[in-house]
């Protein structure tokens, strides 16, 4: 569809919904493209159970949305800025798709989003960190939903930092998140007066994290960091349980850290590490009602990008709903002027960024012994309000913001 017809498409809906009638979406179908990693390092923090997440939002929807059928493509990127790239573009371009959810990695996220922006069509990134995506790599085309490098620094490395890890000694992915989640730890660490004294970034992904271990170990650091996720991160854990790096007298701060992650550790293996998470299944009766539904359908707990992606696509429905136009523009504004209270947030709310904030919490692996199940597997130490959470406005590279 051209921009002058998706234009009056917009119009025509916007009048008819002052009219009181009800308007049709363009193709009279909203088509999401569910683009994750399905196979590979991020499988389970999101892959195919962030696409039944999805469908469980499509479901509780009423499967239309002002008389329109909602379709859902997916793919695997494989982790890969190509092949993500080529899969959005053929979706955009030749099969109509309207949104592009799900998105993990971040070089993706970012490659995907230039694509977007040049077909003003409509991505929602709900596993990616890097805070990066809403800050100099932010479009009019994307938003940023769960979580992203800045708080998990101002929560974890915040935390530990206070709690004496005064040296540290960084393990990062080396990609766009990593770059992103090391530069915002070693703003906080000197912000509260610890240094950074090495850094070494290994490939994504890395089967054997030996070498890596060893060096960290060396430096005498007071706190091993690591900047990486899924695979990397268990496969960095338990490599340095095996060289027997907290007996030695190190502190492991794993920065990103997901519920999957935790239990596939044990809680004997991550007993009493601290990290920063957006959301948590146990957290309260409506989360637990939540999560109840989506281990009936996948066997496993949600992690917080599970929830994000049902939230988000939640809140899209009922703006393309509200404005009777899957106009990517029309949507986002409608988004931004609809806070969001839900199983996920309360009160979130999402910026001219593009970055959504909402509440974030300091969470710490329970021991064996306070478990009372398999997935009970975090005790909450602190909520950090959002303002406090994420980059505030004023410290903003986005051109977005800075335009104002």
């Amino acid at each position: 569809m051209t921009m002058m017809k998706k234009l009056l498409t917009t119009a025509v809906a916007t009048a008819m919904m002052v009219g009181g009638a009800q308007a049709a979406v363009s193709n009279d179908t909203v088509k999401i493209g569910y683009l994750a990693d399905m196979s590979g390092t991020y499988r389970d923090l999101a892959g195919p159970n962030g696409m039944k997440a999805l469908e469980m939002a499509i479901a509780d929807f009423g499967g239309k949305v002002n008389g329109a059928k909602i379709e859902v493509v997916s793919a695997d990127d494989r982790n890969s800025p190509d092949v993500a790239s080529s899969t959005v573009r053929r979706w955009v371009e030749n099969e109509n798709v309207d949104l592009v959810a799900g998105l993990v990695a971040s070089s993706v996220s970012i490659a995907v989003s230039d694509i977007l922006e040049e077909n003003d069509k409509l991505g929602i990134i709900s596993g990616s960190a890097a805070s990066s995506i809403t800050n100099e790599h932010c479009t009019p085309n994307h938003i940023h939903y769960v979580y992203d490098t800045y708080p998990l620094a101002n929560g974890t490395a915040s935390a530990v930092v206070k709690e004496g890890g005064k040296t540290w000694y960084i393990l990062t992915a080396d990609y766009a998140f990593g770059h992103a989640l090391e530069a915002d730890v070693t703003r906080v660490v000197e912000a509260n007066g610890g240094e950074v004294i090495g850094t070494l970034r290994h490939p994504f992904p890395t089967p054997d994290f030996s070498s890596f271990i060893l060096q960290a170990q060396a430096s005498g650091a007071d706190v091993v960091a690591l900047a990486n996720a899924g695979a990397d991160t268990t496969n960095a854990i338990n490599t340095a349980s095996e060289f027997g790096v907290t007996q030695s007298g190190q502190t492991l701060a794993a920065l990103l850290l997901f519920l999957t992650d935790v239990h596939a550790l044990g809680a004997d293996a991550a007993q009493g590490i601290q990290l920063t998470t957006g959301w948590y299944w146990d957290m309260n009766d409506e989360t637990r009602a939540w999560s109840d539904r989506f281990m009936e359908e996948t066997g496993v707990r949600p992690t917080m990008v599970h929830a994000g992606i049902y939230s988000s696509a939640m809140q899209y429905l009922k703006a393309v709903e509200a404005t009777g136009s899957d106009d990517a523009q029309t949507v986002r504004k409608q988004m931004m002027d609809t806070p969001i209270n839900d199983m996920f947030a309360k009160n979130g709310k999402i910026r001219v960024d593009g970055r959504m904030v909402h509440d974030m919490y300091l969470a710490e692996v329970k021991t064996p012994e306070e478990s009372t199940g398999e997935w009970d597997l975090y005790k909450i130490l602190r909520t950090i309000p959002a303002d406090e959470a994420y980059r505030p406005l004023s410290e903003s590279k986005c051109p977005l913001v800075t335009s104002k």
